[in-house]
């Protein structure tokens, strides 16, 4: 029996994801997070074979919550689950040691191959994350603009792009609306995008949005 720990802040998510993945015989899920300070707090003292974990939740999102898990057992397999395209945190959930990454979408078909995978040792890309992959190494996209925000900032900037106020990402990351503003202006630092237009523009280009 694979052990499977479920971390995602939205209940109904949750068991539709648990129901899909305890049609195998072969997976349990033995416990469900709504956080990621919940996910590491049972990973730290039980028995887990594989983590699948929502990439957007509130506080310590699933990108923080992966580095931590592979800080104290880097040996456990994560898969990222998310609501966002491919082409906006693949790469650097990859990067930052995921076994894998899906979209919510492709859940239902992906999933329990992912974990399966995973399981056994090896990382579940899916060709339009190879390409992604691909043209990471080669270098075609290590000078742009947003490859150089944390990964906080870069959530961030995101959300901007997506027309989302200060206030709206402030409450959707469970921050304040000060800390947000300083991500702002660090992402405008550090991208010379000034505006919400120019951010949101800037992702359309690269296919961000």
């Amino acid at each position: 029996m694979i052990k499977v720990l479920l971390a995602d802040d939205h209940t109904i998510v949750r068991r539709g994801l648990k129901q899909i993945l305890e049609s195998d015989p072969d997976i349990g899920v033995v416990f469900e997070a709504s956080d990621g300070d919940q996910a590491i707090e049972f990973v730290r003292d039980n028995p887990v074979d594989v983590v699948v974990m929502d990439i957007t939740m509130p506080g310590r999102n699933g990108l923080e919550a992966l580095k931590d898990v592979k800080r104290f057992k880097p040996w456990l397999p994560v898969i990222i689950l998310s609501m966002h395209s491919q082409d906006q945190y693949a790469v650097r959930v990859i990067k930052a040691g995921a076994a894998g990454y899906i979209t919510k979408e492709s859940a239902p078909n992906e999933l329990i191959s992912a974990i399966k995978k995973a399981f056994q040792g090896g990382k579940y890309i899916n060709a339009d994350v190879a390409e992604l992959l691909a043209k990471h190494i080669e270098g075609n996209v290590g000078d742009e603009p947003h490859k150089i925000l944390s990964d906080r900032e870069y959530q961030v900037f995101i959300l901007i792009a997506q027309g989302k106020s200060l206030t709206e990402i402030a409450s959707e990351l469970n921050l304040s609306v000060k800390t947000i503003s300083t991500y702002r202006a660090r992402i405008t630092e550090k991208t010379a995008l000034s505006t919400n237009y120019s951010i949101s523009h800037y992702c359309v280009q690269h296919g961000l949005n």
